[in-house]
């Protein structure tokens, strides 16, 4: 409207400028008034109808989220929500057809009954990421039988304890007895899972031989202990005790009577289910072969291909990551035998590689005292970090972030370290775990990338302000575009070497080395599930070509072989917010600012790259147009 005026202003001026008669000008005046309010009127409308639009999507999608939230009482108890605190989600084929049903329907919805175009700006990001993220679904039930269901990584014979353990809070006798009716519920779900398990070995989907000795494993691990067997308590019924003796309740009878369900529940719940997981897996171990990769599988070739498309949302063909990986594991070496010159190291690269990983300089003890030393060593990193984030970082994250060791149930299986998000209401910190089961295989040289990728300034920072945006949907506050999540946390390990970390050269070859295995995936990746590879010809690789310990080295190709493409998003998304950096800094010169570059990237939560490369471009045209 201001602009509307000043012409009207300027075309008045110049007419009276120009000898035109009184009448001339009031009549000139009254036409550029008239056109001003016109244009404002016109304005006026336009914004109360994008208004309108916008407020009626983002009802909508408010609406259906808490419609999946309150169908899903595992993610309920994510988000801190206690409505259906005893259950767990239902997992049968009906329950999976009614999903895609249902994802078919809200797509509909979404096309027809919502304007794109007469949506605000925000808005329309929000309508891009829930279309796109419906059409992922929606493709991806035709996979729904590949996800292999009990793994070493994410099965659910380990991931069903730790979801008691650290996500089923206990403040009241509620909270407990919620917790008594989901161990008697577990034969229950149980058995729906190794009905999936059975399903998928009928249609020619097994995982390979090797993931089963893990499964068994984990579950006599969580039979291990009392009420199951003499001893100290299970990882189960001691949690269960610590969480009601912490409610202090001063009705003993009660608390014992709490204690006594939750051990029944164990015995004639607990028991079962994984007594019949571990003989179903000894089955199926019996006829599972050695070959690793998913184009051992029905149409394997295409869902590699998904896969890729889904983790890294780019159309990267196979060859090309494949292709990628060698460029930058040839790069990445080259800058670590620049280190090998600055610590005065005679020898091969591969000579230098022994040393890193066989020098006790760089291991702790394997002992309590040992695992003890760092943690706390961990923890200062992530304290000293947090004081220095103003000089690269306008928003900084509300959550508390700890750091703990990976539980002993599920150590041996569990990768060398990972993080869990905050609860949406702040009623649970981030949470980094540490993989401190063989201290041989956590060297320190790394501490400092592996704390700040899934800490701060990575995971933690990057999920956290995203849970913690105004004015989005909540669907969005809990993105998770691999390529962008990986991306970022990896791009943050870089970023600390700018921000003056890595003082030791020891430590920045750390983070050499960790960029270094990032590019390797690259290469092992396809390698195993486009190229055919063994997993002793992937192993072979990433020790020949990595520091890092052959026992690293074996669980990472044994995680890569069971979640296909994941490890690919790393590098790709690491090198998309490099090249987009890259660009602003060319284009705006003095005008680039990398507090303002970070707050756009981190600024709509995680997003494919296609759509952070857009968010990018707009600022830098914003920029330079003094926005």
């Amino acid at each position: 409207m201001k602009s509307i005026v000043i012409l009207a202003v300027g075309i008045l001026l110049t007419l009276s400028g120009c000898g035109q008669n009184k009448t001339e000008n009031k009549t000139a005046s009254k036409t550029a008034e008239k056109a001003a309010a016109q244009s404002a009127t016109q304005q006026s409308q336009t914004a109360k109808v994008q208004q309108t639009e916008s407020a009626r999507l983002n009802a909508h999608f408010e609406k259906v989220f808490m419609r999946d939230v309150m169908a899903n009482p595992e993610f309920q108890t994510y988000l801190g929500i206690k409505k259906d605190y005893g259950k767990w989600n239902i997992r049968t084929e009906k329950k999976a057809a009614e999903d895609h049903q249902r994802d078919i329907n809200d797509l509909k919805i979404l096309q027809a009954d919502y304007n794109y175009d007469k949506l605000d700006k925000a808005t329309k990001l929000s309508y891009v990421l829930y279309q796109r993220g419906l059409k992922e679904k929606i493709e991806g039930y035709k996979w729904r039988y590949y996800n292999y269901p009990a793994n070493q990584m994410f099965g659910w014979q380990s991931g069903l304890p730790a979801f008691l353990i650290n996500f089923q809070r206990v403040t009241s006798v509620a909270d407990a007895e919620a917790y008594i009716s989901r161990l008697n519920g577990v034969r229950g779900t149980a058995e729906q899972r190794m009905a999936m398990m059975k399903r998928d070995q009928q249609k020619g989907i097994l995982p390979p031989k090797f993931v089963f000795a893990y499964v068994i494993s984990d579950a006599r691990n969580v039979l291990t202990g009392a009420p199951f067997t003499a001893g100290k308590d299970s990882a189960l019924l001691a949690d269960f005790t610590r969480k009601v003796m912490a409610l202090k309740l001063k009705d003993t009878a009660k608390r014992d009577d709490l204690i006594k369900q939750a051990k029944a529940a164990l015995l004639t719940s607990v028991k079962p289910a994984y007594e019949e997981l571990i003989a179903l897996s000894k089955a199926q171990q019996a006829v599972a072969t050695t070959d690793d990769g998913v184009w051992k599988l029905p149409d394997g070739a295409n869902y590699y291909k998904y896969r890729l498309r889904l983790i890294t949302s780019t159309n990267m063909t196979p060859e090309e990551i494949y292709q990628v990986g060698l460029r930058e594991v040839a790069r990445i070496q080259g800058e670590m035998k620049a280190i090998m010159k600055k610590v005065h190291f005679k020898g091969s690269l591969q000579d230098f590689f022994k040393f890193m990983r066989t020098s006790k300089q760089f291991y702790y003890p394997n002992t309590a005292a040992g695992r003890q030393a760092y943690l706390d060593r961990a923890r200062q990193l992530i304290t000293t970090m947090k004081a220095h984030l103003g000089q690269d970082f306008i928003a900084r994250p509300k959550a508390k972030l700890i750091i703990k060791p990976v539980e002993a149930f599920r150590e041996k299986s569990a990768g060398k370290a990972f993080y869990n998000r905050p609860a949406l209401d702040g009623s649970r910190p981030g949470i980094v775990y540490l993989n401190l089961y063989k201290m041989s295989e956590m060297p320190t040289y790394q501490m400092e990338a592996l704390l700040y990728h899934e800490g701060i300034p990575g995971h933690h920072m990057q999920i956290s302000i995203m849970q913690e945006l105004k004015n989005i949907p909540k669907f969005r506050k809990f993105g998770n575009y691999t390529a962008y999540t990986e991306g970022w946390a990896l791009y943050s390990e870089f970023l600390a070497k700018e921000m003056g970390f890595y003082q030791d050269p020891y430590s920045d070859f750390g983070r050499l080395a960790m960029e270094l295995w990032r590019a390797g995936r690259l290469v092992v990746d396809p390698g195993i599930h486009y190229k055919k590879w063994t997993r002793e010809q992937a192993i072979d690789y990433l020790v020949a070509n990595t520091p890092n310990p052959r026992g690293d080295v074996v669980k990472a190709i044994e995680r890569y072989i069971v979640m296909p493409g994941q490890a690919t998003a790393y590098k790709i998304g690491m090198m998309k917010i490099q090249q987009l950096r890259a660009r602003a800094k060319t284009e705006l010169g003095k005008k680039f600012d990398i507090r303002k570059f970070h707050q756009v990237v981190l600024g709509s939560g995680a997003v494919p790259l296609s759509v952070l490369s857009d968010l990018v471009n707009q600022w830098i045209a914003a920029t330079k147009q003094g926005a």
